[in-house]
């Protein structure tokens, strides 16, 4: 049974694919509601996959607001009301200290946060904007981290707790660029997006250094669609948005957004 399930995900999934099938059973058998803390979009969509195999149990996925990226899921059994379950999410407002501009950024947000012995799957969506962030965590956490943030990169901050309906969510932006391609291989548009060599584009991906809609892809030649999300570890993440049909030469144009 497990080995046919697994045939659907990567080796490096399967611990968390077993965790999964252990909430669900444990859900559906013994009627115990899980909430979990905050899940990557592949492991959002393990989880929807997995629960949806099983008609004894319900599932809600939420990160606080309607566009999150990282979200916690709620796995309950059939009869429970799972949207009117707390998902105990909060969000800490970080400011300045007697400065205007943050001058910070994501990771120098997640950094202080991991270096207050706080793991990344408590934390959600971080969104930084010029005077300010609001960073999306579990509420088990938020008055310790309400008390010891006081450092972020090497600017004094001040905190404070707020509702979830004080969140300002931050919009992704995208830098557009288009171009022509022979096909739709990865490591090809990938070279493309990133201004590097192919050659050079292959050796992370062979590595399990990128990721496509959030899953590890280690075959440079996997063929991309509208609508992909690729990420590189230390290049940065690009969407498919558009592909518009082929050119007389017989070349695919394609239509990128690069997140910035």
């Amino acid at each position: 049974m497990k080995t046919a399930i697994y045939n659907h995900f990567h080796p490096e999934e399967k611990p968390f694919v077993d965790r999964v099938l252990e909430w669900i059973d444990r859900s559906a058998m013994q009627h115990e509601l899980k909430r979990t803390d905050f899940l990557d979009p592949r492991q959002a969509q393990i989880v929807e996959m997995l629960a949806n195999r099983n008609p004894d149990v319900l599932l809600r996925l939420d990160g606080g607001h309607a566009n999150a990226e990282r979200k916690r899921a709620l796995i309950a059994p059939d009869y429970r009301d799972v949207d009117n379950e707390p998902m105990h999410i909060t969000v800490l407002e970080a400011r300045a200290a007697g400065a205007t501009h943050l001058e910070l950024d994501h990771g120098d947000f997640l950094g202080a946060l991991l270096g207050l012995g706080i793991k990344r799957d408590r934390i959600g969506d971080i969104h930084v904007h010029e005077t300010f962030a609001h960073i999306m965590v579990t509420d088990e956490i938020a008055d310790y981290l309400n008390i010891h943030l006081r450092q972020v990169h090497r600017l004094n901050v001040l905190t404070d707790i707020l509702p979830l309906e004080g969140l300002k969510p931050i919009v992704s932006k995208l830098e557009e660029m288009s171009f022509t391609v022979a096909s739709m291989r990865l490591d090809g548009i990938a070279s493309d997006v990133y201004r590097i060599s192919r050659s050079k584009i292959v050796d992370p991906i062979r590595a399990g250094r990128c990721r496509v809609n959030w899953k590890t892809e280690e075959n440079p030649s996997e063929p991309l669609k509208e609508g992909d999300t690729v990420s590189f570890k230390g290049l940065g993440r690009f969407k498919v948005l558009e592909v518009d049909g082929v050119t007389k030469k017989g070349r695919i144009r394609v239509k990128i957004g690069k997140f910035i």
